[in-house]
C-alpha cells in the first residue's frame, strides 16, 4: 500500500481588467471620431431638402454650379439632371435650404433666368457673367411641404403673396394685347396684363390682368375697359385730334379703366369685363345702361332720313339725352291722298331731361307737353360738319308754327318736327368748293417753281460750294484763336484788371474822392466866375486908357511952346519994368508964406500918404505880373485836373446823367482854362495890351 501523493496544485491565471489595459492616449482619437461623426450628422442635418423641377429643357444649366435662388438670394444647389419616366421632360434635382422648404407648397413657381429681349424690355443681364440660375417665387405662409414641382418658361408676370386682385378680361381682337402689357387707371400704370389665351369656341380671346392694391377696390360693375394702345385721330367740329397714349403701351399694347357711372356694385370672383376699342365706346356703355328704363316716342319726319340710323344720339342742347331705337315708314291718309312719313322711334331718358331720377312715363308725357306748348321741335342735324351721319336735335324755337304733342297717338305719342337746315351745310360747302376753285392755284404753282429754281441756282452757284470751305477755314481759325496761349490768359487777366478796378473803386469809395473832386470843381467854377467878371472889367479900363492917350496925343505941343516963349519974353520985359524990381520983396514974403504952407503940409503927412500910394500902386502892378506869369501854371494843372477827372467819371458808365453832366462841366473848365492860358501868353508877350489893348 503506498502513501496517497499531494493533491494536484490548480492554478488559475489572475484576469485582467480591461481599463487596465487602456491608456488615456485613445481618447483622442475616440474624440477626433465623435467630432467627425457630429459634423457628418450636422451636415446631413443641415444639407436641407431635395426637390425635383421638371423642365422643358436644361439650356444653361450645370450640376453642382446653377444655383436656386429666391429675391436673388442663394437658397439652394442643383445637384443632378435627369429624365422623366417617358423622356418628355427634364428632371432637374435641386437641394434648398430647409429654413426656406415649408413655404415651398403648391403654389410655388420655378423658371430658369435668361437674358432676354422683348417689348417690355431687357432683363437677366446678370446672367451674362455668373451663368442662368433658377428663380423661384412663393407666397409667405408656411404650409405642407412639397417636393416636386413644374417649372414654366417664363417668369409669372405676378409673383405669389402680391397683394391685389385678378380679374378676367374678354375681347375679340387681341392683336394689340400681349403678356405683361400694363393696366392704367388715368395713365398711372396699376397692374399687368398675363398672358392671352383662346376660348373654346375660338371667338373671343380671355386674358387675366392683375390689378395691385389698392387700386383693386376701384374695380366693380361700372367699371370698364379699353384698349388704350397705339394712339387715335379725330376729326370734329373742333379740329384734327391727336391722342397718343404712353410709350409702353404703345409699343407692347395695354389697356386702360375707369368707373363711367355711379352707383357700381362689387362684382364676384370670375366675373368676365369687356375690353372696348376706345375710351368713347366703353362710356357709351353707361348710357345704354341707363336708357334701359328709358320712355319711347315717335317723330313723324317728312323729308329723306339718309343717314339716320338705329343707335343714333338724341341730342337736347347738345347732351345726348337718348337714342333712336327704329326707323319705319308709316302711311297717313291726308285729304290729297295717302302721305307716306318717315317715322323714328326715340327713347329718352327722363333723368336726362332734367326730371327726377324716379320720374315715371306720365311724369315725361307731361313734361314735353308743356316743352311742345313752348316750343320744342323735333328735327335732323347733322353729327359732324363733313360727315353723312345725322342725329335727332330736340330744339325751343320761339316762332314755331302751334303743335301739340300727340300723347293718345298709336302706337307710340309723337312729337311734332320741323324741317331740317341741312341744305345751308350743303351749300356752305359747295361755297366753299367754289372759293377753292377761285384760287390761283396755277400762279402760286408757277411761283413755287419758280423760287425752287431761284433756290437751285443759288445753291449750284460757285460761291454758294465755296461757302462750306470759308466756314471750315474760319472755325480752324477759330480753333487756333481760342488755342492760343495768350487769348487763354486773357480772362486771368481780365479778372485781375476787374479786381484792381474794384480795389480802386473801393479806394476811391473810401477816400471820398468823388466829393473833393465836386469841391474842387465848385471852387474852379468860383474863380472862373471871377476871372470873367474881372474880364468883363478889363475892356472898359482898356477904353479909358485908349481916350486918354488919345486926348494926350491930340494937344498941339508947337503951339504950346511958342506960347510958352511968348509968355517968357512978356515975363522978362515984366522983370525988367521998375515995378517988377518991387517984387523980390513981396515976393519973398509970398515964399515965406509958400514954405509955411509946405511945412503945415509936411508935417500933415501929405508926402508920406502919397509915397504910401505909390507903393501900394508898385505892389499891385507886383502882383499882377506875378499872376499873370502863375497863369500858364495854374492853366496847366487845371487841365490835368480835368483830365484825371474825366478817367474818374468814366467809371461811372459812359452814358449815364452824372457822367454826361460833370463832362460837360469839365468841357467848360477847359474851355475857361485855355481862355486864361491864352489871356496869360498875350499877358507875358506884351504886358501894355493891358492898358493900349491890341
Amino acid at each position: 500500500m503506498s502513501d496517497p501523493g499531494p493533491a494536484d496544485l490548480q492554478i488559475t491565471a489572475p484576469r485582467r481588467s480591461f481599463w487596465r489595459n487602456l491608456s488615456i492616449v485613445w481618447l483622442v482619437p475616440v474624440l477626433a471620431l465623435a467630432v467627425s461623426l457630429a459634423i457628418v450628422w450636422q451636415s446631413y442635418n443641415d444639407r436641407g431638402v431635395l426637390i425635383e423641377i421638371q423642365f422643358a429643357n436644361a439650356a444653361g444649366i450645370v450640376p453642382g454650379e446653377t444655383t436656386l435662388r429666391y429675391r436673388d438670394v442663394v437658397i439652394g444647389n442643383v445637384e443632378d439632371i435627369g429624365f422623366s419616366g417617358d423622356l418628355t421632360q427634364v428632371v432637374v434635382s435641386a437641394r434648398i435650404d430647409k429654413q426656406v422648404a415649408p413655404f415651398l407648397d403648391e403654389d410655388a413657381t420655378f423658371w430658369v433666368v435668361r437674358p432676354e429681349v422683348s417689348a417690355r424690355g431687357i432683363t437677366g443681364l446678370s446672367t451674362v457673367l455668373s451663368g442662368v440660375y433658377i428663380e423661384g417665387a412663393w407666397d409667405q405662409t408656411p404650409g405642407e411641404v412639397t417636393t416636386s414641382f413644374r417649372g414654366v418658361s417664363r417668369p409669372p408676370l405676378v409673383q405669389p403673396g402680391r397683394d391685389g386682385r385678378r380679374i378676367t378680361l374678354r375681347t375679340e381682337d387681341g392683336k394689340m394685347i400681349s403678356a405683361g402689357a400694363p393696366v392704367l387707371f388715368r395713365g398711372i400704370e396699376v397692374g399687368r396684363l398675363e398672358q392671352p389665351r383662346l376660348t373654346l369656341s375660338g371667338r373671343t380671346i380671355v386674358v387675366d390682368a392683375f390689378i395691385d392694391a389698392p387700386h383693386d377696390r376701384r374695380i366693380n360693375s361700372a367699371t370698364r375697359f379699353w384698349d388704350s394702345s397705339g394712339f387715335s385721330i379725330s376729326l370734329g367740329t373742333g379740329g384734327l385730334s391727336l391722342d397718343v397714349d404712353s410709350l409702353a403701351s404703345l409699343v407692347a399694347g395695354g389697356i386702360e379703366f375707369d368707373t363711367v357711372f355711379d352707383g357700381g356694385r362689387p362684382v364676384s370672383p370670375g366675373y368676365i369685363f369687356e375690353i372696348y376699342p376706345d375710351e368713347a365706346a366703353a362710356r357709351r356703355t353707361a348710357f345704354a345702361r341707363t336708357l334701359a328704363g328709358g320712355v319711347a316716342v315717335a317723330v313723324a319726319f317728312d323729308e329723306s332720313v339718309a343717314g339716320l340710323s338705329n343707335g343714333a344720339a338724341v341730342q337736347f342742347g347738345g347732351i345726348r339725352v337718348g337714342e333712336v331705337r327704329a326707323i319705319t315708314a308709316a302711311m297717313e291718309d291726308d285729304v290729297s291722298g295717302p302721305d307716306v312719313q318717315l317715322v323714328a322711334t326715340l327713347n329718352l331718358e327722363p333723368s336726362l331731361l332734367g326730371l327726377p331720377a324716379d320720374a315715371d312715363e306720365a311724369a315725361t308725357f307731361d313734361y314735353l307737353e308743356e316743352a311742345v306748348q313752348a316750343g320744342m321741335r323735333a328735327r335732323l342735324t347733322s353729327a359732324s360738319l363733313l360727315g353723312a351721319e345725322l342725329i335727332v336735335e330736340l330744339v325751343t324755337l320761339p316762332d314755331a308754327e302751334p303743335a301739340v304733342f300727340e300723347r293718345s297717338a298709336e302706337p307710340l305719342p309723337r312729337l311734332p318736327s320741323v324741317p331740317s337746315d341741312l341744305p345751308s351745310f350743303a351749300a356752305t360747302a359747295e361755297g366753299v368748293l367754289e372759293r377753292i376753285n377761285e384760287l390761283p392755284i396755277e400762279e402760286l404753282l408757277s411761283q413755287a417753281i419758280r423760287t425752287m429754281a431761284s433756290i437751285e441756282t443759288l445753291a449750284s452757284a460757285e460761291s454758294t460750294r465755296r461757302t462750306p470751305e470759308a466756314a471750315v477755314a474760319l472755325l480752324e481759325e477759330t480753333r487756333m484763336l481760342i488755342a492760343d496761349p495768350e487769348m487763354r490768359a486773357l480772362p486771368g487777366e481780365l479778372r485781375a484788371a476787374i479786381a484792381d478796378l474794384r480795389t480802386v473803386v473801393a479806394d476811391l469809395q473810401q477816400q471820398d474822392i468823388v466829393s473833393t473832386l465836386a469841391a474842387a470843381l465848385e471852387r474852379t467854377n468860383a474863380a472862373a466866375a471871377d476871372i470873367a467878371l474881372a474880364s468883363e472889367e478889363v475892356p472898359a479900363l482898356i477904353t479909358d486908357l485908349r481916350a486918354l492917350t488919345a486926348k494926350a496925343n491930340g494937344l498941339e505941343a508947337e503951339e504950346l511952346i511958342l506960347a510958352a516963349r511968348r509968355v517968357l519974353d512978356s515975363t522978362d520985359a515984366l522983370i525988367g519994368t521998375e515995378e517988377a524990381r518991387d517984387l523980390p520983396p513981396a515976393l519973398t514974403q509970398a515964399l515965406n508964406e509958400v514954405r509955411m504952407t509946405l511945412s503945415a503940409l509936411r508935417d500933415g503927412g501929405l508926402i508920406e500918404n502919397a509915397n504910401a500910394t505909390m507903393g501900394s500902386a508898385r505892389s499891385a502892378a507886383d502882383a499882377v505880373a506875378e499872376a499873370a506869369s502863375g497863369l500858364p501854371a495854374l492853366s496847366q494843372r487845371l487841365e490835368q485836373l480835368v483830365r484825371r477827372s474825366e478817367v474818374l467819371i468814366a467809371a461811372y458808365g459812359d452814358r449815364s446823367d452824372f457822367n454826361t453832366q460833370t463832362l460837360g462841366a469839365l468841357r467848360e473848365i477847359k474851355e475857361a482854362a485855355r481862355a486864361v492860358s491864352t489871356l496869360a501868353r498875350r499877358i507875358e508877350r506884351d504886358p501894355n495890351s493891358l492898358l493900349f489893348g491890341r
